[in-house]
Protein backbone atom coordinates (compact mmCIF):
# COMPACT_ATOMS: atom_id res chain seq x y z
CA UNK A 1 0.00 0.00 0.00
CA UNK A 2 1.26 3.45 -1.04
CA UNK A 3 -0.25 6.49 1.24
CA UNK A 4 -3.05 8.15 -0.06
CA UNK A 5 -2.84 12.16 -0.61
CA UNK A 6 -5.73 14.13 0.64
CA UNK A 7 -7.46 15.44 -2.39
CA UNK A 8 -5.99 12.99 -4.18
CA UNK A 9 -7.69 9.87 -6.67
CA UNK A 10 -6.60 6.27 -6.28
CA UNK A 11 -7.57 2.90 -7.21
CA UNK A 12 -8.33 -0.31 -5.62
CA UNK A 13 -8.31 -3.28 -7.71
CA UNK A 14 -7.93 -6.98 -6.86
CA UNK A 15 -10.05 -10.41 -7.36
CA UNK A 16 -12.76 -11.72 -5.08
CA UNK A 17 -11.54 -12.37 -1.45
CA UNK A 18 -8.73 -10.29 -1.18
CA UNK A 19 -9.70 -7.82 1.29
CA UNK A 20 -11.25 -4.87 -0.92
CA UNK A 21 -13.57 -4.93 1.76
CA UNK A 22 -12.15 -4.38 4.54
CA UNK A 23 -9.94 -1.89 3.27
CA UNK A 24 -12.73 0.21 2.72
CA UNK A 25 -14.15 -0.10 6.26
CA UNK A 26 -10.99 0.65 7.87
CA UNK A 27 -10.59 3.84 5.52
CA UNK A 28 -14.21 4.22 6.49
CA UNK A 29 -13.84 4.32 10.19
CA UNK A 30 -10.52 6.35 10.47
CA UNK A 31 -12.04 8.88 8.36
CA UNK A 32 -15.02 9.27 10.53
CA UNK A 33 -13.64 8.17 14.23
CA UNK A 34 -9.87 10.20 13.70
CA UNK A 35 -10.61 12.92 11.34
CA UNK A 36 -14.53 13.84 11.47
CA UNK A 37 -15.11 13.33 8.32
CA UNK A 38 -17.92 11.55 6.29
CA UNK A 39 -17.60 8.92 3.69
CA UNK A 40 -19.69 8.53 0.68
CA UNK A 41 -20.35 4.36 -1.15
CA UNK A 42 -21.59 4.41 -4.36
CA UNK A 43 -22.30 1.38 -5.68
CA UNK A 44 -23.00 1.35 -9.12
CA UNK A 45 -24.52 -2.06 -10.79
CA UNK A 46 -24.22 -3.89 -7.54
CA UNK A 47 -25.82 -6.77 -7.33
CA UNK A 48 -28.67 -6.76 -4.54
CA UNK A 49 -26.74 -9.41 -2.43
CA UNK A 50 -23.42 -7.63 -2.58
CA UNK A 51 -24.95 -4.21 -1.31
CA UNK A 52 -27.01 -5.93 1.21
CA UNK A 53 -23.95 -7.81 2.38
CA UNK A 54 -21.93 -5.19 2.63
CA UNK A 55 -24.21 -2.95 4.77
CA UNK A 56 -25.02 -6.11 7.03
CA UNK A 57 -21.03 -6.04 7.24
CA UNK A 58 -20.44 -2.49 8.44
CA UNK A 59 -23.15 -3.01 11.31
CA UNK A 60 -22.33 -6.20 12.46
CA UNK A 61 -18.45 -5.10 12.51
CA UNK A 62 -19.15 -1.73 15.06
CA UNK A 63 -15.95 -0.35 13.67
CA UNK A 64 -17.80 1.80 11.18
CA UNK A 65 -19.70 4.73 11.56
CA UNK A 66 -22.74 3.44 10.04
CA UNK A 67 -25.80 2.56 12.80
CA UNK A 68 -28.91 1.04 12.67
CA UNK A 69 -31.78 3.27 11.53
CA UNK A 70 -31.80 5.17 14.99
CA UNK A 71 -32.93 8.57 15.25
CA UNK A 72 -30.64 9.57 17.94
CA UNK A 73 -27.21 8.19 16.58
CA UNK A 74 -25.67 10.19 13.41
CA UNK A 75 -24.14 8.13 10.67
CA UNK A 76 -20.96 9.27 9.21
CA UNK A 77 -21.58 7.27 6.35
CA UNK A 78 -24.07 7.33 3.04
CA UNK A 79 -24.25 4.24 0.90
CA UNK A 80 -26.13 5.04 -2.78
CA UNK A 81 -26.53 2.20 -4.60
CA UNK A 82 -27.37 1.05 -7.92
CA UNK A 83 -29.05 -2.82 -8.92
CA UNK A 84 -27.62 -4.44 -12.01
CA UNK A 85 -30.61 -5.00 -13.49
CA UNK A 86 -31.21 -1.33 -13.80
CA UNK A 87 -31.50 0.68 -17.01
CA UNK A 88 -27.92 1.90 -17.64
CA UNK A 89 -28.55 5.48 -17.32
CA UNK A 90 -30.09 5.01 -14.31
CA UNK A 91 -27.10 3.07 -13.12
CA UNK A 92 -24.92 6.04 -15.17
CA UNK A 93 -26.78 7.88 -12.03
CA UNK A 94 -26.01 6.35 -8.93
CA UNK A 95 -22.01 7.51 -9.39
CA UNK A 96 -23.33 10.86 -10.13
CA UNK A 97 -25.91 11.02 -7.25
CA UNK A 98 -22.98 9.83 -4.73
CA UNK A 99 -20.26 12.45 -6.07
CA UNK A 100 -23.42 15.06 -5.10
CA UNK A 101 -23.88 13.93 -1.51
CA UNK A 102 -19.83 14.16 -1.32
CA UNK A 103 -19.98 17.83 -2.26
CA UNK A 104 -22.57 18.49 -0.04
CA UNK A 105 -20.76 17.54 3.28
CA UNK A 106 -17.56 19.03 1.42
CA UNK A 107 -19.45 22.51 1.33
CA UNK A 108 -20.16 21.95 4.70
CA UNK A 109 -16.59 22.08 5.58
CA UNK A 110 -16.19 18.18 6.29
CA UNK A 111 -13.47 16.18 5.03
CA UNK A 112 -14.94 13.44 2.64
CA UNK A 113 -13.78 10.36 1.41
CA UNK A 114 -15.79 8.91 -1.86
CA UNK A 115 -15.77 5.66 -3.47
CA UNK A 116 -17.66 4.15 -6.32
CA UNK A 117 -17.47 0.74 -6.77
CA UNK A 118 -17.17 -0.91 -9.89
CA UNK A 119 -16.27 2.11 -12.02
CA UNK A 120 -15.95 -0.58 -14.57
CA UNK A 121 -19.65 -1.33 -14.46
CA UNK A 122 -19.90 2.86 -14.56
CA UNK A 123 -18.44 3.08 -17.46
CA UNK A 124 -20.60 0.38 -18.99
CA UNK A 125 -23.31 2.06 -18.12
CA UNK A 126 -22.40 5.65 -19.51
Amino acid sequence: LAPYAKGGKIGLFGGAGVGKTVLIQELINNVAKAHGGYSVFAGVGERTREGNDLYHEFIESRSTPIRKPDPSVKSKCALVFGQMNEPPGARARVGLTGLTVAEHFRDQGQDVLFFVDNIFRFTQAG
